[in-house]
């Protein structure tokens, strides 16, 4: 597992994917399936893997922490960077940020909390929280007006902040007045465009941002690499011709439940057995899961080309 600590230069070296987690009948964390999708992730040339809402990392139980973090450990390859997530309450923050304090992630994500919570307040949690672990942490915004710029700039002045996950959804991504005022005062090459393929080339194109985070190249690593990789090279007509090929899959995800989607389509692909989703959430309907399955067919025929 990649140990250094953090550095800019790292968002823009891989894709950042998004996995989610295996567990068995049980509900118990399955390593052996979850290596399968590490392994099939790498293959592709993928070196960080971010653990969060994709993994129902919101959903999990504090006594289960620690065997996460060591499973995690133990399946990444030398040179991955993997970061794990914590919250999104703040108790559970401050429960988790002394597991994560004696280990070597360099970083770890705070999951957003909706509702309960003011802009000075994360904040201020997200202080508390990088004081605890004793290196800084990710912050996730996928709410419009989530936290008011000034106060992410502070974070980010005080090294509280490795770097922003931007994931509030437009009608065009070009078009996106919150995330002009935030890289007014946040350097754009610490933060990455949080919506997978879609909204990347615009983000990374129009706003400067300096990578992506990805569900999908979960099933496709090597083509969502590539695309990464067309970008930072200025290629836009050829990354835009992968980025067509998640099309459906992401129409899917969007329109029936992003976690959900993802964690049956990864069984569905036959990279590995993801098993039953932890609760509160729930496994796909019949009617989705057809659906799903023809969608997983087409992405993983074209990727075999």
């Amino acid at each position: 597992m990649f140990t250094k600590p953090f550095s800019p230069e790292l968002l823009g070296r891989s894709v950042l994917a998004v996995p989610p987690l295996a567990r068995d009948r049980d509900l118990a964390i399955d390593e052996a399936e979850n290596r399968k999708l590490v392994n099939h992730i790498e293959s592709g040339g993928v070196s960080t893997l971010l653990y969060g809402g994709n993994a129902n990392l919101y959903h999990i139980r504090l006594s289960e922490y620690s065997s996460l973090l060591d499973m995690l450990e133990r399946i990444a390859g030398d040179d991955t960077w993997l970061i794990p997530s914590v919250g999104p309450t703040y108790g559970l923050c401050m429960d988790q940020a002394k597991i994560l304090a004696g280990r070597d992630f360099p970083t770890a994500m705070i999951l957003p909390m909706n509702g309960l919570a003011t802009s000075k307040g994360i904040a201020e949690g997200v202080k508390r929280f990088a004081d605890a672990f004793g290196k800084p942490a990710v912050v996730y915004i996928k709410e419009d007006n989530y936290m008011d710029p000034d106060d992410i700039a502070e974070l980010f002045a005080g090294g509280f902040v490795s770097f922003l996950k931007y994931a509030v959804r437009r009608e065009e991504a070009r078009f996106d007045p919150y995330l002009n005022r935030i890289i007014h005062v946040v350097d754009p090459k610490r933060i990455v465009s949080g919506i997978g393929e879609q909204p990347a080339i615009e983000h990374m194109r129009g706003f400067g941002l300096a990578g992506f985070t990805a569900g999908c190249v979960c099933l496709t690593p090597r083509y969502s690499q590539q695309m990464l990789e067309c970008i930072l090279a200025n290629d836009f007509e050829a990354a835009e011709g992968i980025r067509r090929k998640y099309v459906e899959m992401e129409l899917l995800r969007d329109s029936i439940n992003p976690i959900r989607v993802l964690h049956e389509a990864v069984t569905l692909s036959g990279v590995a057995d993801m098993g039953p989703l932890s609760p509160l959430l729930s496994g796909l309907e019949l009617e989705d899961r057809d659906r799903v399955a023809q969608a997983v067919d087409r992405l993983m025929k074209a990727y075999a080309l």
